[in-house]
């Protein structure tokens, strides 16, 4: 946020708020409102709305915390390529078992890149976390920088969504995810370069 800094009561409401959305988010299963969030942070109506214009701006400043505990996570690895790839891929698989449940809910319309190139905040704070080691591995794989579809892909493969069927529909451990989609992930890094260097070629064979 810029400009001047919140006053402490104003910064408190909006964290109340944004805690009190989240777990409204974990144990509802109906569509939430804004004055359900406010009753349960404990402030008026109006002062809800003057921090957040809908429920899913809610949502997204809840997203966009959790993303900066990635964010934080992945700047302090002292590794690169694949093994901080993984490390923060598994970090994230662990936030999202303590904490992802709030962020299920809700699925927006709009495709990830659509959104991320737009620059929502909550998308671009978990793509600063795993750009560079996306980068670093394609590197290490001698593979083609593919830009931001290796993060599109693992954002397909790691979606709270996905990871939580494979915890609580198939019985795997949160290190047997990690294991598994970082297994997937490096395959699909490797086919959509593949691909791309072949559709490439494709076309000027033509």
């Amino acid at each position: 946020m810029t400009g001047k800094p919140m006053r402490s009561d104003t910064e408190r409401n909006r964290k109340n708020l944004i805690q009190a959305g989240a777990r409204l988010f974990e144990r509802s299963e109906s569509p939430i409102s804004l004055t359900e969030i406010a009753a349960e942070a404990g402030v008026s109506v109006a002062t809800a709305y003057r921090q957040f214009t809908s429920v899913e701006e809610v949502l997204n400043a809840y997203r966009q915390e959790v993303g900066q505990l990635l964010l934080d996570y992945s700047i302090g690895q002292r590794c690169s390529g694949l093994e901080k790839l993984e490390s923060v891929s598994r970090y994230w698989v662990k936030l999202v078992r303590e904490r992802g449940a709030a962020m299920v809910p809700m699925r927006n319309r709009r495709g990830y890149l659509e959104r991320l190139w737009e620059g929502a905040e909550y998308l671009q704070v978990q793509a600063d976390a795993l750009r560079p080691a996306l980068r670093e591995s394609m590197d290490e794989m001698d593979l083609p920088d593919i830009g931001d579809k290796a993060i599109f892909l693992w954002n397909i493969l790691f979606d709270p969504r996905e990871i939580f069927d494979l915890l609580n529909t198939v019985g795997l451990t949160e290190k047997q995810v990690g294991t598994q989609l970082m297994a997937v992930l490096v395959g699909g890094l490797r086919g959509f370069a593949t691909a791309n260097d072949f559709t490439i070629e494709a076309s000027r064979t033509r």
